[in-house]
């Protein structure tokens, strides 16, 4: 038998996770004791061991209560219903490892069509992108002695997407 700060540290978990994991219905104590300390056994424990892995790869807390149902009711549940909550997570991951790598090339297309120079930002390119309707980034080249500033399209390999700042807009 665990009191919380026993489980909390067994597991390496704050105790605050587990009264956490306990107000979302996750973890449940098995008993409290007479002065209404949480007690938690070794299924318990076991338990709070599957929702923390289950957390580390990316379920979120009622994808986890979904698969402790399956866990508690493995008998009559079968393994293409686990499959298919691992395969659907998976696909999402994979939906946002295509947008963060969108992102990031937009964001180093932004970032290398600028000189980064002291002058004013009258004429950044960041800017105009971000202004313009154009999926092309102007390039700027400055001499940074104040006297030149021109600019030219870039190629097409590295332009930024007008979608990146229509859906961030909420259009």
């Amino acid at each position: 038998m665990y009191r919380i700060g026993e489980l909390a540290d067994l597991c390496e978990v704050k105790a605050d996770t587990l009264r956490f994991y306990e107000k979302h219905g996750l973890l449940t104590p098995s008993s409290r004791t007479e002065s209404g300390y949480r007690v938690y056994t070794q299924a318990d424990a076991a338990r709070l061991r599957f929702i923390l892995r289950a957390k580390a790869v990316g379920f979120t807390l009622n994808e986890i209560s979904d698969l402790l149902s399956i866990e508690l009711d493995k008998s009559n549940r079968v393994c293409a219903d686990v499959k298919g909550m691992v395969d659907i997570k998976l696909a999402q991951v994979q939906a946002k490892m295509a947008e963060l790598t969108h992102f990031q090339t937009s964001l180093k297309s932004l970032s290398d069509a600028c000189c980064g120079g002291p002058r004013s930002a009258e004429y950044c390119s960041i800017l105009e992108a971000l202004e313009s309707s154009t999926e092309r980034v102007r390039v700027e080249h400055h001499s940074h002695d104040g006297n030149q500033h021109e600019t030219h399209q870039q190629d097409e390999h590295s332009h930024v997407h007008s979608k990146v700042t229509h859906e961030e807009s909420g259009n």
